[in-house]
């Protein structure tokens, strides 16, 4: 049986997915205090919309060209 001190990698292997975790953990929690502190801020502002409607009949020109 080998001894655990001995094998340096398997920690430095542990210590490195710790560290990784780690990180993620804090980067996560500061982007969701920074994205609850934040106020909400439009983008874009809000305007009427306008159609324009174009009527057709049989008697039209456009409409007796096409068939």
């Amino acid at each position: 049986m080998s001894d655990w001190t001995s094998l340096w990698y398997v920690w430095l292997i542990l210590l490195t997915v710790f560290l990784l975790l780690l990180c993620g953990l804090s980067a996560s929690c500061l982007k969701f205090c920074c994205r609850k502190k934040r106020l909400p801020v439009e983008t874009f502002p809000r305007h009427p919309c306008e159609l324009a409607g174009i009527g057709i009949d049989s008697d039209s020109t456009a409409h007796s060209t096409v068939t």
